[in-house]
């Protein structure tokens, strides 16, 4: 089986491999909690085993609304917020077109913010557009997806009536609880369940992912069995790429590198990195522990981020993605007048002078006082991005136990909400209204 790598050789100036290996027995015992669901936040697992446990019956299933909705809508709106729009736009990313439209319905996203001239954007886009939603949500009551989708449900049934917009629109909820699991069940909505023991940031290999992903036109069983492939080795104990990241990272944490940086050199990994920061902040920051997650494009970010990481405070390290294989073939042409100095790149493909980019920095950050690992991805294919998710998930749940915290709530998330409702008066924060406006 062709997979993902990892190397850590160029941390090893920095703390030596004992120090990586004096975290085997936290790291083993992270992910025998995993396993077990012994460990702190063990309701909150259903991630672990879910590739091996996602049928056929459902892929075909999520397939085949996909196929319905590629069929009615030129544009497919996703509501939802982190998670639950974070991962699948970091595949769709990956595996589209950088520039243009991709094969099918375009898939856009809201919910994610409160701007209201992105949603007025929005809809006014979608005025002469045949489109269809997502709306994904345990509760149906988080503001920003539940405005989302009052606007657009709202816009779709003057479209085309209720009755047809009730054909285009999918929930994606909890099973017995929530108001958008009791709008669904009286609209007869075609809908899928999140399951309670699964948090939003571990979702993207359920049908909160899957579907926009189909929609999208990618193949989701080769995700999934990508996925599987490397749950087995993961658990069983074959492969310890997840051990290796989470022991590495955390022994260079302990030394005083605060804030991990995921850099990338392929622009169609952007929100790869964005997934990446919520899984990790999220499921590490707290307790005033935990490492903070940046992440860069490489070369572009070379001229924004470059001086600060070859020469800042020396806080950091980072964690490259290298992808080996691309789709595509691209090669510098010769010119006669050679103005620009390029002649001695003819006939080189443009990867290879990006390799050179990639392998140039790392050596510069590496000197400069930057540890580096790096991420080996055979190519941006689905198999392999299914890999690389559950990988990073599963090093996430060890990691997280290594620093001694619950890797799966996030109470500090609420805080702001709770201010917020205060502030705008929400039925049943009158005491709360009273105090905060009292502060203000």
């Amino acid at each position: 089986m062709e997979k993902i790598q990892i190397e850590n050789k160029d941390v090893l100036s920095f703390v030596s491999q004992a120090d990586i290996d004096a975290l085997e027995g936290a790291a083993k015992d992270g992910l025998k909690k995993l396993i077990d669901g012994t460990g702190a936040g063990n309701d909150f697992l259903g991630w672990v085993k879910l590739p091996a446990e996602t049928t056929p019956a459902l892929l075909d299933d999520i397939c085949a609304t996909a196929a319905h909705l590629r069929n009615e809508c030129d544009a497919i709106v996703c509501i939802g917020i982190g998670g639950s729009y974070l991962g699948a736009k970091a595949v769709i990313e990956a595996l589209g077109n950088a520039i243009g439209k991709n094969n099918g319905p375009e898939i856009l996203f809201a919910g994610q913010n409160i701007g209201e001239d992105y949603l007025y954007d929005l809809q006014q886009y979608l005025a002469g557009k045949r489109f269809g939603i997502i709306v994904i949500s345990k509760s149906g009551t988080t503001t920003e997806p539940a405005i989302a989708f009052r606007l657009l449900k709202a816009q779709l049934e003057e479209k085309v009536g209720r009755v047809a917009a009730g054909k285009l629109i999918v929930a994606i909820n909890a099973a017995n609880r929530g108001a958008l699991r009791s709008l669904a069940n009286t609209e007869r909505l075609k809908t899928y369940v999140i399951e309670d023991n699964v948090g939003g940031r571990f979702s993207v290999l359920t049908p909160v992912g899957l579907l926009p992903i189909a929609v999208a036109g990618y193949d989701i069983k080769a995700l999934i069995k990508g996925a599987q492939d490397m749950q087995a080795a993961t658990l069983d104990g074959s492969d310890t790429t997840a051990l290796k990241y989470a022991m590495t990272r955390n022994a260079l944490y302990r030394d005083g590198k605060k804030i991990e940086i995921l850099v990338n050199y392929n622009p169609k990994l952007h929100f790869f990195g964005e997934w990446w920061k919520q899984l990790y902040g999220e499921s590490e920051g707290k307790d005033d522990k935990g490492i903070f997650p940046a992440a860069v494009d490489n070369s572009t970010d070379l001229h924004s981020m470059g001086q600060w990481i070859q020469e800042g405070e020396r806080s950091i390290f980072e964690t490259v993605i290298s992808v080996s294989r691309q789709a595509h073939e691209v090669r510098i042409p010769s010119d006669p007048d050679n103005l620009d100095g390029l002649n001695y790149l003819a006939g080189k493909r443009v990867d290879e002078v990006n390799k050179m980019a990639e392998l140039g920095t790392r050596i510069a950050h590496v000197d400069g006082g930057v540890p580096n690992m790096r991420i080996i991805l055979p190519a941006l294919q689905e198999e392999f991005l299914g890999q690389l998710i559950y990988f990073f998930e599963a090093a996430c749940g060890i990691s997280g136990y290594i620093l001694d915290v619950n890797p799966f709530n996030q109470p500090g998330v609420e805080a702001y909400k709770r201010n917020m409702f205060a502030l705008l008066e929400k039925p049943g924060y009158e005491e709360a209204t009273k105090a905060i406006k009292a502060r203000l």
